[in-house]
């Protein structure tokens, strides 16, 4: 008797083919859409330009991200995988919070002008994006503001000055204009933040 073809193993085979193929197509309009959002911004990225860059049609990019929501939540994840923003939780390890604060402004002002393009184009079109991006933004400064808090003599008055200060010193747009706009270097723009925390604890 003649050898019957192994149908399940061909099924599984075509499947995970096909899957490929899905996969792959994502991932093409997810890059095509952060490249348009790196390069035009948020606001002026439309799905038929999407659609062109990645190679396919409007129906696709709908069938893969029915919202932009959707679309910019896989952006986003995408985005922030290849440029991650320095790990918060380690500077708790320093325990000197103007050395802390040293450490942090280093790594954060560094990961901003690689993430200049990008960013710029976020905070410049946050209010036509969908809202998700800004409570995000809003909870990330929190949690770094409070990690790079702890240690520091700033009772009453002193801890909101503080937090007032440190909010803004971690804040993208801070370095944006200290180094693009006042053209500073990252370690001058870091001293400067140095000392306005410093004056904002001052006990005179």
């Amino acid at each position: 008797m003649a050898a019957q073809p192994d149908v399940p193993a061909s099924r599984g085979y075509t499947l995970r083919a096909r899957q490929e193929r899905v996969d792959q197509t994502r991932l093409r309009i997810t890059e095509a859409t952060m490249r348009l959002h790196e390069e035009i911004g948020p606001g002026a990225t439309t799905v038929s330009a999407i659609a062109e860059l990645a190679g396919v049609t409007r129906l696709t990019v709908y069938r893969h991200f029915p919202d932009d929501e959707a679309l910019v939540k896989a952006c986003s994840a995408h985005w922030r995988g290849l440029h991650p923003r320095p790990d918060a939780a380690a500077w708790a390890s320093v325990g000197d919070p103007m050395e802390r604060l040293r450490t942090a402004l280093s790594e954060t002002y560094r990961w901003a002008r690689g993430a200049e393009p990008m960013m710029t184009k976020i905070h410049r079109d946050l209010h036509v994006m969908p809202e998700f991006v800004s409570r995000f933004l809003t909870r990330d400064q929190q949690s770094r503001v409070e990690i790079l808090s702890e240690g520091f003599r700033a009772p009453g008055k002193k801890s909101r000055r503080l937090k007032a200060a440190l909010a803004h010193a971690v804040d993208f747009r801070t370095w944006h204009s200290l180094c693009i706009a006042g053209d500073l270097s990252d370690d001058e723009a870091a001293n400067l933040m140095l000392a306005t925390v410093a004056a904002a604890i001052d006990n005179t």
